[in-house]
């Protein structure tokens, strides 16, 4: 079937009233012209497959152990889906002991699940509306197979708040660029622990069938 479409704009004077078919369009490589309606993600959201959690004051475990303390992020063995990672937000109110590398780890073990042991509920992005997902978040959890530093996010430093450089709040755009599989892993990475009680984290991810 050949599709044609039009280079360049399809009126120039006046807007195309609703109903009017009219071509595609197409730049002059023959690249399709599209732009946004909506928000990056509003499709996603308003399907309900866009969820979210955070996790708050916590001083970190440190590097790569098998006991996370931070935010954990896990596909359940079995699950239907893959959580497709947007966003990594993270904060912290006092300065690190000794500096620190920010980052995330991944990890996969197909046969032994993630232990929540302190679970944290994630929430749907459609507020009040949308339903649970797969998903599960965890301020503590024991991984079955310790971590691998997947990127790194920042830097903590050691002066105090209200000293230039510390590490400010950041939301890190991962673009979709990590996906957990059923039997996948997301863990938040220090590689010294956080100062007392000052660790905020969070994610953003969204679900979609395997």
């Amino acid at each position: 079937m050949l599709v044609q479409k039009q280079v360049g704009p399809v009126s120039t004077t006046s807007s195309i009233s609703a109903g009017i078919l009219v071509p595609g369009r197409t730049g002059n490589m023959g690249e399709d012209i599209v732009s946004e309606l909506h928000g990056r993600y509003y499709e996603a959201a308003y399907r309900r497959s866009i969820f979210s959690g955070s996790s708050a004051a916590q001083t970190t475990s440190v590097a790569l152990a098998t006991t996370v303390v931070g935010l954990t992020l896990t596909n359940p063995i079995g699950s239907p889906v893959n959580l497709v990672v947007n966003k990594f937000g993270f904060s912290f109110l006092v300065a690190f002991a000794a500096s620190s590398a920010v980052g995330l780890a991944v990890g996969y073990n197909a046969a032994t699940a993630v232990t929540q042991t302190t679970p944290i509920t994630p929430k749907n992005n459609f507020v009040g509306v949308g339903s649970s997902g797969t998903g599960l978040l965890a301020s503590t959890a024991a991984v079955p197979t310790a971590a691998t530093l997947q990127t790194i996010v920042g830097t903590g430093l050691t002066g105090a708040i209200t000293t230039v450089p510390f590490i400010a709040p950041t939301i890190v755009d991962l673009e979709g660029s990590i996906i957990l599989p059923p039997g996948g892993y997301l863990c938040t990475y220090t590689s010294t622990a956080s100062g007392a009680a000052s660790a905020y984290f969070s994610f953003q991810w969204e679900e979609v069938p395997v």
